[in-house]
């Protein structure tokens, strides 16, 4: 069984509504007369830079007479739906969920423009669950249904023989729930293990003991540990609108991936304050070190394991076979790494 972004109706009605973008208008705005735009995020460490941009102002600072408004998420495909429904502009999401918004718009609506977060993913399971081969039976988590992890724990499912479904069924039962969810339910002892990034992945295991059984970065050889976990992704009709814009906001995005590798210590105190910020309670500072500890933050998007994932997703029958030439609108990104004297990424 498949699983679209949207249904086909919602989908077409919010595709149809890409076209007015929803970048505020005013004649004293920036370029193309937009003064506002919308970035979504998660409040996850795998969204550091997202984190850090808008608590440390780098962003607001690029876009200069542009406004900066935000919106969070808890996984992707529900940012997916704001881009589609005009809600947001960009968003830093993951590549699952990016690859369903391309083909559910038979890839007009989105375009990617920059990597951010590599790595920060895997299984994290109870004490008494010593190797893969005692998985069976057991009940797993990930944060919703289709989203990069999701995909990513049905993929290592498919690898090993066992058979899953969409309805909790099979060898293994994948129920997903909320990141929150999760962490309350692993220590209830309601789901013997997930499948989560960070800091999800440092919570289960420095808060609740539980132990890393698969750290997804082992299964990405051919790139040598490196994946696409969140990448920055804008609507393909505000970046053809508004490109002056969309390079500042690479601008921006470029400047904090530097600072948050330069600085980590100064990095994980603006992400706990703009955690707690967001949630109501700042996380345990452990817990950021260790997480930060577990992922790389670069505006490479690893496009390779992109081309990956959509396979994965494909083999597990949550997406059905995509073309993903085009997905990446990688020169405004190049163009500012060039005029810095540094190397180009690459796409496909």
């Amino acid at each position: 069984m498949r699983t679209p972004v949207l249904s086909s109706v919602a989908a077409a009605a919010a595709i149809g509504l890409l076209a007015s973008g929803c970048g505020g208008v005013d004649d004293g705005g920036g370029a193309g007369g937009v003064d506002t735009l919308t970035l979504g995020y998660f409040p996850n460490i795998t969204h550091a830079p997202a984190l850090v941009g808008v608590e440390e102002g780098y962003f607001a600072d690029a876009l200069g007479d542009v406004e900066l408004s935000t919106q969070t998420f808890n996984a992707g495909p529900d940012a997916i739906n704001a881009l589609f429904s005009g809600e947001i502009d960009a968003t830093f999401i993951g590549p699952n969920p990016a690859v369903n918004g391309w083909s559910q718009s038979g890839g007009t609506a989105l375009r990617v423009i920059a990597g951010s977060t590599s790595g920060g993913a895997g299984l994290v399971v109870r004490e008494g669950i010593d190797g893969i081969e005692d998985l069976p039976g057991t009940t797993l988590s990930t944060p919703q249904l289709g989203n990069t992890q999701d995909v990513a724990l049905r993929w290592f499912a498919e690898e090993q023989g066992w058979e899953v479904d969409t309805e909790g069924g099979g060898d293994l039962s994948i129920v997903p729930q909320g990141n929150a969810e999760i962490v309350d339910a692993f220590v209830l002892g309601e789901i013997d293990g997930a499948w989560v990034p960070e800091p999800h992945l440092s919570r289960l295991v420095d808060e609740a003991g539980g132990k890393v059984l698969v750290d997804e970065a082992d299964l990405w050889p051919e790139t040598d540990g490196a994946f696409v976990t969140t990448h920055l992704i804008v609507n393909a009709d505000f970046l053809e609108d508004n490109p002056e814009i969309v390079e500042d906001l690479l601008r921006g995005h470029i400047e904090t991936v530097d600072r948050v590798n330069e600085d980590p210590e100064e990095a994980q105190r603006a992400t706990i304050a703009h955690l707690g910020a967001l949630t109501g309670s700042e996380p345990d500072p452990e817990v950021v070190a260790s997480a930060f500890d577990n992922v790389t933050f670069t505006v490479d998007p690893i496009a390779a394991s992109l081309r990956g994932g959509a396979e994965h997703a494909e083999a597990v029958g949550l997406l059905d076979p995509v073309d993903l030439e085009g997905i990446y609108a990688l020169d405004p990104l190049n163009g500012l790494l060039s005029e810095a004297g540094r190397d180009e990424v690459e796409g496909f």
